[in-house]
């Protein structure tokens, strides 16, 4: 008895740059990713460089952007999608997303005791005996 062939999964949605749902990208879509890519951090040096913005709007815009370059990488170079056959893919993402923002969390947590911990406010050091 033989097995029947399965259909492919049909997906409304294909990752931008690939062809037919197809693991590997187009020479065009890696083009306007590595364009787009550019565009993004030709941006993040403009809003740095600017004195038209506060401080605050610098690092707002900066994290913006931080964020779309991300984006434009997971989508056209690693071809991360919302198909239904990518979910082993966005799990292992979402995983070391996770781990990640743990240890940095983890990190930024311990420096902050450190730093009040190490040198109590109230006391002074004592003088250096000759």
């Amino acid at each position: 008895m033989t097995q029947p062939m399965l259909a492919p999964i049909e997906s409304a949605r294909v990752t931008p740059g690939t062809h037919d749902g197809q693991g590997h990208g187009s020479l065009r879509g890696y083009l306007v990713g590595y364009f787009v890519a550019v565009l993004l951090t030709i941006a993040s040096f403009l809003a740095a460089q600017t004195h038209a913005l506060t401080p605050s709007s610098v690092t707002a815009a900066i994290t913006v952007l931080a964020i779309a370059q991300m984006l434009v990488h997971l989508i056209f170079f690693l071809h991360i999608s919302t198909s239904p056959h990518q979910r082993t893919n966005i799990l292992a993402f979402a995983v070391a997303l996770l781990i990640v923002s743990m240890v940095v969390a983890g990190s930024l947590w311990i420096m902050s005791h450190l730093e009040s911990n190490m040198m109590p406010s109230g006391q002074t050091m004592m003088p250096m005996q000759p």
